[in-house]
């Protein structure tokens, strides 16, 4: 296990020329130029376009009418509508215009596939002529007439809409204070997020994170992650991040809109392996970070965590909540102390540079402080990176010691008064038949002694949560507060007995 030391009245638009009428004698064999009716909806035209290929003129079947030509109708506004030439769609040869009354005829008002489709009643398709329609005319042959009538359209229609796109441009460029052109907003502050998205999370939460840069006395010294506590500026981190420069050296704590700011070392807890900071100038109007309920988190929440990974200040990273309660111990990376967690593990991506800064659960509200990854083990790099195994420290128990770093500045620890072996092998934590530098394993008088707990007992279960080791307990134990109650299971001499035990409580770092 490994820890981390951590920026918008003119003349009317000229009347869209419809397209040529085709020869009524064309050679059989000879592609006829394609037209479409002057009233052809579009929309008809984009549903077909993905049947056919944009070569012009599309090929005709074997033996079909040439596609119809629509004469211009005449309208109140244009009564000669039927005498103005039309224009040619190019690529297409120049046609002499028809008199009115030509042949072919208009098609109907209504188009037959309109009334069963494509050969759907026997009736004449939509822009075939209707002599050359016959009962015995295939139906696959009037449907394929059909696709290329509507493609033929398709062309027409794109040809008109380029005209009036070409007439629109110049009249903007012409006379742009008549135009009605809608940019869309070029101010990234307008593009908001909900806040229920990663998004918002994030942006509800970056402007009270701070990136802490710890320089000892010596020069050396990491960047870590912090996050504002209250609002008289005390930041919440790791007590690794800023071990090295708690008795000498430098603090400072940039927040994300890039002001930085000297701060000062208000408290340590080294087993919980968490610190208070305190902004020398805390500047006005600060937020603190909400935060949440850790022992409400469930397998599967979602997690954001902000931090800055080696050195990449206001990284956001989503996970889950991978597993609870993994015991954890991990060191400050001086080799002088452990600290112990029954940590939050998750997959969002934690890397050097995360530590100290916040677990956010999917309301943005604060669920842990980001403390240790693990490794793969050494390969010849100075720094590990995520592997998707990260861990936090609960945000309940971390509150109830920043809350007695502020008040006193130092931690209290609940204990049971027994010391247990490290060994991780044992099934679970046993209490060892001696304690350190001579001293009795079980305290007299101490929780576990009046429990009556001895040397060589084996705990198995702290209340409910199973106990495979001695770092396992210590976890959990300080998860409670001095004086709550809890049952220990234990075995002893192969008997598995139980034990309300009343948490006692240490003072200070030893």
């Amino acid at each position: 296990m490994s820890t981390e030391n951590e920026g918008n009245e003119g003349n009317a638009a000229p009347a869209v020329p419809s397209a040529p009428p085709v020869p009524a004698a064309a050679p059989e064999g000879t592609p006829a130029s394609p037209q479409a009716p002057a009233g052809t909806d579009s929309s008809d035209a984009t549903a077909t376009q993905a049947q056919r290929s944009n070569d012009w003129p599309p090929p005709q079947p074997p033996h079909s009418p040439a596609p119809p030509h629509t004469p211009p109708v005449p309208s109140a506004e244009n009564p000669a509508a039927s005498t103005t030439p039309m224009a040619t769609v190019p690529g297409a040869p120049p046609v002499a215009p028809q008199p009115a009354g030509a042949w072919p005829p208009p098609p109907p008002a209504v188009p037959a596939y309109a009334h069963g489709g494509a050969g759907g009643d026997g009736g004449p398709v939509w822009g075939a002529p209707g002599q050359l329609q016959t009962p015995d005319a295939p139906r696959k042959r009037r449907a394929t007439g059909l696709v290329a009538a509507v493609a033929v359209a398709a062309l027409v229609a794109g040809g008109i809409g380029g005209a009036l796109g070409y007439w629109a441009a110049d009249r903007s460029d012409s006379n742009s204070s008549g135009s009605t052109t809608v940019a869309a907003s070029s101010n990234p502050q307008a593009l908001k997020r909900d806040p229920g998205t990663v998004a918002g999370v994030a942006a509800g939460a970056l402007p009270s994170v701070v990136t802490i840069d710890a320089q000892s006395g010596d020069g050396e010294g990491g960047t870590g992650t912090g996050f504002v506590y209250d609002k008289e500026g005390h930041i919440l981190t790791n007590n690794h991040v800023v071990a090295s420069a708690a008795s000498s050296g430098q603090l400072t704590a940039t927040f994300s809109n890039g002001k930085k700011y000297d701060a000062e070392v208000v408290g340590r807890a080294e087993g919980y392996d968490v610190a208070v900071l305190k902004l020398k100038k805390a500047p006005s109007g600060l937020t603190p970070l909400a935060l949440g309920n850790s022992d409400q988190v469930a397998v599967g929440d979602s997690t954001i965590a902000i931090g800055a990974p080696f050195g990449l200040s206001n990284t956001v990273t989503t996970g889950i909540i991978s597993a609870k309660n993994r015991p954890v111990a991990s060191g400050d990376g001086s080799g002088s102390s452990n600290s112990y967690m029954s940590a939050l593990q998750t997959d969002a991506s934690i890397n050097p540079g995360n530590s100290g800064g916040p677990l956010l659960d999917a309301r943005g509200a604060v669920i842990g402080i980001n403390s240790a990854i693990q490794s793969t083990g050494s390969s010849g790099q100075s720094q590990a990176g995520s592997i998707g195994l990260g861990f936090a420290i609960p945000i309940n128990q971390a509150k109830n010691v920043a809350q007695q770093l502020i008040k006193t500045g130092q931690p209290v620890y609940p204990v049971i008064g027994a010391t247990v072996t490290m060994d991780e092998k044992t099934g679970g934590a046993v209490i060892s038949d001696q304690g350190s530098g001579g001293t009795p394993a079980v305290s007299p008088d101490g929780p576990a002694a009046k429990a009556g707990l001895k040397g060589g007992d084996v705990i198995t279960k702290f209340n409910d949560q199973v106990i495979d080791s001695g770092p396992t307990l210590i976890g959990q134990i300080w998860t409670h507060k001095p004086g709550d109650k809890v049952t220990l299971t234990y075995k002893r001499d192969g008997k598995v007995r139980t034990a309300e035990v009343t948490l006692g409580q240490r003072e200070g770092d030893s």
